[in-house]
């Protein structure tokens, strides 16, 4: 451990058929995967961005293995740390990496997922702030669920019985925090991408300069955009 502060981020990689699956259709499967591979890239150039003032490590919590190729290369070209996704669904994934990391040693883990196309590098300073006075930190996603996730100290009971791909995954963690005497900050909400109408809407949105995507995933919708027309 190099610093006391890890932030982490959870993905998979790009395998077609894996990933982005409630987009197929309209998309392919090798569509879904290009747009989560340039996802997965945004989250890791903007984290290692913010990471280089050496105020925190940057891990890669891998599903379905840190053995994949992609991931390897993360490693390679990014310097990331890696570790595996283990559990029997997202919420044991979760608490399995905060537990391994708070018993290497780090005081504050903050977890980001890729789906957020527009997250700004400086929601992780953020994130790390609130934990200085807080013991939990949510980034809160449109659809209800949450893109970032903050703590202090490992929580189990916060991941225990969530119905997650639901509206109701942001809420009733606040909820079960409350009952667990946890204070919690909520950072500024934004759109994840998981469904049509969140393709759609960030489609509309890159075409303004002042969202804040990479030119990458600008690139990429806007492909998708016009074979989407094309199809239809």
């Amino acid at each position: 451990m190099a610093n006391p502060h890890a932030l982490v981020v959870f993905g998979k990689a790009p395998i077609p058929g894996q990933v982005k699956t409630r987009l197929c259709p309209p998309l392919t499967p090798d569509e879904a995967a290009t747009l989560q591979g340039s996802l997965v890239l945004d989250v890791v150039e903007r984290a290692r961005a913010a990471a280089k003032s050496g105020r925190y490590d940057c891990v890669f919590a891998c599903a379905p293995s840190r053995d994949h190729v992609f991931f390897k290369v993360l490693e390679d070209r990014q310097g990331l740390r890696l570790l595996d996704q283990i559990g029997d669904d997202l919420g044991a994934r979760m608490h399995r990496t905060f537990q391994e990391l708070f018993e290497r040693g780090y005081q504050q883990v903050v977890m980001v997922g890729t789906d957020v196309p527009t997250l700004p590098g400086s929601t992780f300073g953020a994130a790390f702030r609130a934990l200085q006075d807080h013991d939990l930190v949510l980034g809160p996603a449109l659809d209800g669920g949450y893109y970032l996730i903050g703590l202090n100290r490992p929580a189990p009971d916060l991941f225990a019985g969530i119905p997650w791909s639901t509206d109701q995954v942001a809420a009733l963690t606040r909820k079960k925090a409350e009952g667990l005497g946890l204070k919690t900050a909520l950072l500024s909400p934004y759109r994840d991408l998981d469904r049509l109408e969140d393709l759609q809407a960030l489609i509309g949105e890159a075409k303004s300069a002042s969202k804040t995507f990479s030119p990458r995933t600008a690139g990429v919708l806007h492909t998708l955009a016009e074979r989407l027309r094309s199809r239809t």
